[in-house]
């Protein structure tokens, strides 16, 4: 081979050697450069999963401080107040702070003013008498029997002592037991000042219990009394005459319709004398509280949408002993009673109650007489039979405007030893007129008619025209 040929090959073969030499070099650098790209991905990745737990751990984070912020402001809120100062809220702590959680508060009552206008034909009222504010059978005189025989003019009375307020408070425990209280006052005590200034009157206490599942203790209105059928009227009873009104202390068992009850005992005792000289009769009149038996009063009722009907029973000892005198007799007494409401139609309702016994006088009418008369000289007891009842027709002409007209009669068998001074029957009419202007207010007019009646036939008879405003909360 020449060296001619030898330089042509010469430069070939060195650019294939050189080729040779660069390509593999190339492909390493080419191969490491995707691995740091890679490797930097991987790190990017690495940092992206970081800042995204982060985020993850800051958002719980956030979220418990969020919780703790509230719990926090909860309690705050329930320590002191979460207003500026002289913003004042009204209630910053429970109504009860010694009571088991979960227990409720509920206050309610009334505000009631009467204006009446009172006559009465065989005497006058005494006055500030109570039978002045309130209509009491008993007090309507009679000529002979505290009364003049007179007509007298017509006195008119303005109060409002029967307003009232109450506190009930109840709990339900974890276990479903059910437990609580209730108390109501009104201002129906004895004068404290006089009418000249002040007007003020005393704070009576109307009912005052607790009860614990069907159990129940303290002072309510008596088992022996249907306070849900009595009628609406504007007197604070009504019809007086004839109904079972008793708030006594007692322990009262509940089950569905039936109730059991033992109650306070009280006996209250008339005596009769006659002067021999000038043939006058004389009534006193007592209270004993030496029973060593309670009163048993049993009821069972039932309700519906026709309305509701019940039955009662009462069974009790009367008893006076006075070792003073030396009085000591008892005698055993009982009565029954039925009576309810009959829903008659959409407008129209009937309340209704009848009652019968022997010394029971007591339970009827605020104690029209008594339950005994007493004979000292043998030293017995001779009860009273009575028979009372009343009956009350309701017509509502619009959902505002309501009537009522009722009628409640209680007649009474003496002892001949009471002579003819007591108490025979009493009986009275009613119609009044009731309008709601808004929700809770009610204004109303009332127009009564009652006669008293006593042992030798002789009757007085009282009218009055009553008007009353009330304020239900």
């Amino acid at each position: 081979m020449s060296q001619r040929t030898l330089k042509t090959l010469r430069k070939p073969l060195a650019a294939c050697m050189l080729i040779a030499l660069v390509a593999p070099g190339m492909a390493f650098a080419q191969t490491a450069k995707e691995k740091a790209l890679e490797a930097r991905v991987v790190e990017l990745e690495r940092q992206v999963q970081l800042l995204l737990s982060s985020q993850q751990q800051q958002q719980v984070q956030l979220s418990q401080t969020e919780q703790a912020v509230t719990e926090v402001r909860t309690v705050q809120a329930e320590q002191k107040p979460a207003v500026p100062a002289g913003k004042q809220p009204i209630q910053v702590t429970t109504l009860t702070p010694g009571a088991t959680p979960g227990t409720t508060v509920k206050i309610g009552g009334f505000i009631k003013a009467d204006f009446l206008a009172t006559q009465t034909g065989d005497g006058q009222l005494a006055d500030d008498a109570t039978g002045r504010a309130l209509y009491l059978p008993g007090q309507t005189p009679v000529a002979g029997a505290g009364g003049s025989g007179e007509r007298s003019d017509v006195d008119y009375n303005a109060h409002a002592k029967f307003s009232r307020f109450n506190l009930g408070i109840d709990n339900v425990s974890e276990s479903g037991d059910k437990a609580g209280a209730f108390f109501e006052m009104d201002f129906f005590g004895n004068s404290l000042g006089n009418q000249t200034a002040t007007n003020t009157y005393g704070v009576t206490l109307r009912h005052a219990y607790m009860y614990w599942n069907n159990w129940m203790a303290g002072q309510t209105w008596s088992n022996f009394m249907d306070a849900g059928s009595l009628p609406e009227a504007v007197d604070f009873v009504g019809p007086t005459d004839g109904v079972i009104f008793v708030r006594q202390a007692q322990i009262r068992y509940t089950n569905g319709g039936f109730s059991v009850a033992l109650e306070n005992p009280e006996t209250t005792t008339l005596s009769g004398v006659r002067d021999p000289v000038t043939g006058a009769w004389t009534n006193a009149s007592a209270n004993s509280d030496r029973g060593s038996l309670p009163d048993l009063t049993l009821r069972y009722g039932w309700k519906g949408d026709w309305g509701t009907f019940g039955v009662g029973g009462l069974l009790r000892q009367l008893k006076v002993d006075n070792q003073a005198t030396g009085a000591d007799a008892d005698k055993i007494a009982g009565g029954l009673t039925l009576g309810g409401k009959w829903v008659m139609a959409e407008n129209d309702s009937l309340h209704y109650q009848l009652t019968g016994g022997e010394g029971i006088a007591r339970y009827i009418g605020l104690g029209i007489t008594a339950d005994t008369a007493y004979d000292a000289a043998r030293d017995e007891l001779s009860t009273t039979g009575v028979l009372a009842g009343y009956v009350g027709w309701r017509h509502a002409f619009t959902p505002k405007l309501r009537t009522n007209l009722i009628y409640a009669r209680s007649d009474y068998d003496n002892d001949g030893s009471l002579g003819p001074l007591v108490t025979k029957s009493v009986q009275s009419i009613r119609g009044n007129v009731f309008y709601t202007p808004m929700p809770k207010v009610d204004v109303g007019a009332e127009l009564m008619y009652g006669v008293r009646e006593i042992e030798d036939g002789r009757k007085g008879d009282i009218s009055r025209l009553q008007f009353t405003t009330k304020y239900s909360f």
